[in-house]
């Protein structure tokens, strides 16, 4: 029993010392928990400091430094470029709708032609109200020359004030009268309201129309606005003007410039999103409302350090890396920012250019001296002897 015991306490103390004097950074690891042993290898930061600066390559545990493969760190910018769908919408459109019932006499426009403001697109039978015209402006023109004789003779003080004030109101009653069955005329008559495209015709001529019936749509597509939603994260850094490029879906390896012109002024709570409108230039008449569009926009973007994702470990405190500089490894924590095809994407305070250590990592400390065998800090290879 004394025998097992004390082969076991062999073993354990054999094992022990095979750690101290194999593992790197053992030493480190026991002065931090506060034992310091009067004997056994030099911790390896203390070894490095005492070859100098770049020294140590070679002065590792028991005399060998770490072999580790090195990778450059790259910038990468991220959130710089916006991708979107909208759908486009004329920049002016209207409903012609019918102003009084009545029974349609003629169209006189055909769908998809370009008219100007005020162009007829259709007329009503207009009889009745043709008849009510002329009657109210032969008694507007009667009212209006029984007013001048009637004027005439109370200057004369033929006839007293007071038929002079019943003439001047038979007058104003007949002017309104003219102009409620002129007004009544004109409604008779349907004009578009702005300039643009006719739509599809909605009645025939022959039928009864009812008041407020739809006729036909104008649209004025010499821009299209396009309506497309941004997440509430981008929505600090729209501002109306930015520049904004769009593709159709049926206009395939096309693109179209255009700005932005109207932003939402809340967020919508339920998607998180803020509804964006852009409007596009559409000179030769290419592009047609309703149509989806892929909208991008363009904005400064957040830069980060990126490194190769082997190079990444974790610790108490966080995700770290390893950086060769001076011959020695440094430890670095880096915050994961990202994972993209670029590589990780971390806040560190790290340069373009840096070795960050990718091949080795695992037998690293605090100051453990490497030798680079590829990439960035690697000794040139020697001159080939010519021959």
């Amino acid at each position: 029993m004394i025998r097992q015991f004390l082969a076991s306490l062999a073993i354990l103390l054999a094992a022990g010392m095979a750690w101290l004097f194999f593992v790197p950074g053992a030493p480190e690891t026991l002065a931090r928990a506060g034992i310091v042993l009067p004997f056994g290898p030099a911790p390896h930061a203390e070894a490095a400091r005492a070859a100098g600066p770049g020294g140590g390559r070679g002065a590792g545990p028991g005399g060998r430094a770490t072999n580790v493969v090195t990778a450059a760190v790259t910038r990468t910018t991220i959130n710089d470029t916006l991708n979107a769908i909208g759908e486009g919408t004329p920049a002016r459109s209207v409903t012609v709708m019918a102003a009084s019932a009545g029974t349609l006499a003629e169209v006189l426009v055909r769908p998809g032609q370009l008219v100007e403001a005020g162009t007829v697109i259709a007329r009503f039978d207009a009889a009745a109200e043709q008849i009510e015209y002329d009657r109210a402006k032969l008694a507007a023109t009667d009212a209006a020359a029984s007013l001048e004789r009637t004027t005439g003779l109370a200057s004369s003080n033929v006839v007293a004030g007071t038929a002079l004030a019943a003439a001047e109101l038979a007058n104003a009653n007949a002017q309104l009268a003219l102009r409620n069955a002129e007004l009544a005329l004109e409604r008779r008559t349907i004009t578009s309201p702005i300039a643009g495209s006719i739509g599809l015709i909605r009645v025939t001529p022959g039928n009864y129309v009812g008041a407020q019936t739809a006729v036909t749509t104008v649209d004025d597509t010499s821009a299209i606005r396009i309506d497309f939603w941004v997440p509430e994260r981008y929505a600090a850094q729209i501002r109306p003007g930015m520049p904004v490029t769009v593709s159709a879906v049926a206009l395939p390896g096309r693109s179209f410039r255009g700005d932005v012109s109207v932003i939402d002024t809340r967020i919508d709570p339920a998607s998180r999103t803020l509804q964006v409108q852009a409007e596009i230039p559409n000179a030769d008449n290419v592009l047609r409302a309703g149509m989806s569009f892929s909208v991008a926009l363009d904005f400064p973007g957040e830069t980060y350090p990126a490194v190769n994702p082997l190079a990444i470990l974790w610790s108490a405190e966080g995700s770290y890396v390893w950086k060769y500089q001076d011959g020695v490894a440094t430890r670095v924590m880096a915050e994961i920012v990202q994972r993209n095809s670029d590589g990780v994407l971390v806040r560190a305070a790290l340069e373009p250019g840096d070795a960050i250590i990718t091949e080795g990592i695992l037998q690293l400390n605090e100051g453990t001296p490497v030798t680079v065998l590829e990439g960035p800090g690697a000794a040139a290879p020697p001159p080939t002897p010519a021959s």
